[in-house]
């Protein structure tokens, strides 16, 4: 009787949650329910049947997750997938069907706990779903992390270089070599210095023709698409974000390696040797366009395909996955930043900051929600701080040419290597005119004006122009100072103005050759032409004065018929001493341009060959009747324009007079 009473019971219990389901009213008599039930008894034996095979089947740890909860209906569909998902996991190398059926089954189980949650007097089929529910989702733990990594499509950097949008932001492979101005070592070889410019792209951020590049081979999405769904709906939405951060943070700190970017400190990247740290500041200037431009953007694509039910779940994925190679870069940039300011470093500093700031829009799209607002702070900070160093590099660069005092001489009047040095540095500077101009613009807000500041005579042409235009003329008025120091190196005062010229020459050549022309302007190139003619005239009178007293009617008495055949002979004389000597002195110093050398022999024989023709006509005659006249007149007018030639050719000659015949 018992066992009849408690079958009935049990009856009357599947027929309360059949009620249930059917939404049917509660208030319904026990034979009401039986009468119900009657025509379902076949059906009633089949689930009997079912639920005593399942409970003999099934292993003891799920009896266990069970115990209790004998006393409730179990859906067959629940026990159906409860066998499945344990199959699974108690047998790893089992291959079911496809893994759309052990979905269905994960399904099943969810959709038995979200049923339960509203059922609290259920609690032991619920402890039983869960228990189930965690053996599903340790296994999909392990699936998606092993298709997300079997799947991940290997970084091909060739492949990559290779793209127009890559050669696009190139970076030249050829290094800075420059001079040390701390040392005071000069190199006289730098006439071409060349900063590896880095040719930036301004285009559409994360857009247009941007380098498609696909992370995971399509195949794998909807498997991971359909498992990160089931982890996020059943609650493991954290287990599934720490999957795919730890897999893809380890793929982008691979494509950062393989960029040939290492994880320094701080303190190793200032005990880096230059030549060692250019490499890495180019390495990390073309790392900085593929990581934001291509890599971040290719893994926020990844992202919004796998995590589509969650825009939370995207974000926190996207931060944890992407933050550490971003700190990475900007960890590195910072070290730069804060780093020796040496001359040198200056250009490729300016590349660094030109790199960050053409990406500084990506990463705030990238990073926009507020748990990325950290990495956007950081960003701006090392923008600031690079362009802080960038001013300050340049700053000390002033210096260095001021403060610059080598005491060797150059040999010949020759263009002095700082001269060269500094010229070609501030015509690599005019590329970064755009990023100078900014950043001296920040420096220069709230400063008094330049011409109620500066101590350089003449400030007119520092009014007016661009802060880069203002910066580099007293640049170079620092270093047209400096050379004025040199040139009385020279004990001749001749070479003194030979010097000078050589230097101001050069500086205009090359403004003249390239933008700083635009930059400094017409009126700056037509004050520097003045000087040269002034120094040329200058060395003409230093040079050739005392040649062309020899020269003058002074001090010869009476006519030219009456003058004193003694006075006359050591008037050329001297005369030929101090030709010989300036020939000797001055063939042997140099001026390089050949159209100022030919100037300057012009000038010279305008005020020589008149002179000596004027000379010789009047007083020539005098000599020439006599004994030894050869000793005196040694030269005709053609010997000394043939030997004018000779002059500024940076090889010491002597003359060699070969007497005339019948002297």
């Amino acid at each position: 009787m018992a066992a009849i009473i408690e079958g009935q019971d049990r009856v009357l219990a599947a027929a309360q949650q059949i009620v249930k389901s059917l939404n049917t009213s509660t208030n319904i008599d026990t034979d009401d329910m039986l009468m119900i039930l009657s025509s379902f008894d076949n059906r009633l034996s089949k689930l009997s049947n079912l639920m005593t095979s399942s409970s003999s089947s099934t292993p003891t740890s799920a009896k266990a997750a069970g115990a209790g909860a004998d006393d409730s209906f179990i859906d067959p569909r629940f026990e159906a997938a409860e066998q499945l998902i344990i199959h699974w996991n108690s047998h790893p190398n089992a291959d079911p069907d496809s893994i759309f059926d052990y979905l269905a089954a994960v399904d099943e189980v969810i959709q038995m706990t979200e049923d339960l949650n509203v059922q609290p007097e259920n609690d032991p089929v619920m402890d039983r779903a869960e228990a189930a529910l965690q053996h599903a989702m340790a296994h999909l733990e392990d699936e998606f992390r092993h298709i997300l990594i079997g799947n991940t499509v290997p970084f091909d950097a060739g492949r990559l270089h290779e793209s127009s949008f890559i050669r696009r932001c190139s970076i030249s492979s050829s290094a800075v070599e420059i001079p040390d101005f701390e040392t005071g070592t000069l190199s006289e070889d730098q006439e071409d210095v060349s900063s590896g410019r880095y040719n930036h792209v301004k285009g559409k951020s994360l857009g247009g023709d941007e380098f498609l590049l696909d992370l995971v081979y399509p195949d794998a999405m909807i498997d991971l698409r359909e498992i990160a769904n089931r982890m996020i709906r059943s609650g493991y939405e954290k287990e599934c974000c720490q999957v795919y951060s730890s897999v893809r943070r380890e793929v982008l700190d691979e494509c950062l390696a393989i960029l040939g970017i290492e994880k320094l400190s701080i303190e190793e990247v200032h005990r880096i040797e230059w030549q060692s740290l250019d490499e890495k500041m180019k390495k990390w200037i073309y790392a900085v366009k593929v990581l934001v431009r291509i890599l971040l953007s290719a893994e926020k694509s990844l992202c919004e395909q796998i995590f589509v039910g969650s825009e939370l779940i995207k974000e926190v994925c996207f931060m944890e996955t992407a933050k550490g190679c971003v700190m990475q870069l900007l960890n590195f940039g910072e070290a730069v930043a804060i780093g020796r300011r040496l001359s040198e470093k200056l250009f490729r500093i300016l590349d660094m900051y030109d790199a960050l700031a053409d990406v500084l829009s990506d990463i705030d799209l990238l990073f926009s929600d507020e748990a990325g607002e950290m990495v956007c702070c950081e960003a701006n900070g090392v923008l600031d701080g690079l362009g802080e160093a960038a001013i300050g590099t340049f700053v000390e660069f002033e210096n260095a040419v001021q403060r610059e005092a080598s005491k060797k001489p150059t040999q010949g009047g020759e263009i002095h290597p700082l001269t060269r040095y500094v010229i070609n540095y501030v015509k690599l500077l005019v590329d970064y005119s755009d990023t100078l101009n900014g950043l001296l613009e920040k420096l220069e807000s709230g400063m008094e004006p330049y011409s109620s500041r500066t101590d350089h005579g003449d400030n007119s042409e520092l009014e007016n122009v661009a802060p880069l235009a203002r910066r580099l003329m007293l640049l170079i008025n620092s270093l047209e100072g400096n050379l004025e120091g040199k040139s009385r190196m020279y004990e001749d005062c001749g070479m003194q103005y030979i010097f000078l010229m050589n230097n101001v020459h050069y500086i205009v050549q090359k403004v003249k050759d390239s933008e700083l022309q635009k930059l400094l302007g017409d009126q700056w190139v037509r004050k520097r032409r003045g000087q040269i003619r002034q120094h040329a005239t200058s060395y003409l009178r230093a040079s050739w004065s005392k040649v062309l007293s020899c020269l003058k009617d002074e001090g010869l008495s009476g006519s030219s018929s009456n003058a004193s055949k003694v006075a006359l002979k050591e008037r050329f004389k001297n005369f030929n001493a101090c030709f010989e000597e300036i020939y000797r002195i001055q063939t042997g110093w140099n001026v390089p341009d050949a159209q100022l050398r030919e100037e300057l022999r012009i000038s010279i024989s305008e005020k020589v060959l008149p002179a000596y023709r004027s000379f010789l006509g009047r007083f020539g005659g005098h000599l020439e009747s006599g004994r030894n006249a050869g000793k005196y007149i040694k030269y005709t007018l053609e010997d000394l324009e043939g030997y004018l030639l000779d002059l500024f050719e940076g090889t010491p000659l002597v003359l060699h007079h070969m007497r005339r015949k019948g002297t």
